[in-house]
């Protein structure tokens, strides 16, 4: 996630760049695939760094939203308590 993160940085750096200068820009769709997959920490960082998309709700709420997403998973990889959600059964 970390290097996925850092490349999703700098995409949005460079289509920030790119919207100033009024060149060809990133698609929306890039940023969110680059976002979901692994990148929400450094779309989000940079988000507020380059003021990029800031403006924009699906990105305001919706990156946060996937950035939880990744904490919460990573969390339970690292402590193993997936194990724990998915060794419990309903009481009959």
């Amino acid at each position: 996630m970390g290097v996925i993160s850092v490349l999703s940085w700098l995409i949005m750096g460079i289509d920030k760049r790119n919207a100033r200068k009024r060149k060809n820009r990133i698609s929306e769709k890039q940023l969110w695939f680059l976002t979901i997959i692994g990148g929400s920490a450094g779309t989000l960082l940079s988000m507020y760094m380059f003021r990029h998309k800031t403006k924009h709700t699906p990105f305001v709420v919706g990156v946060p939203f996937v950035l939880l997403i990744h904490v919460t998973l990573l969390l339970l990889i690292l402590f193993g308590l997936s194990d724990k959600f998915l060794d419990w059964t309903f009481p009959v």
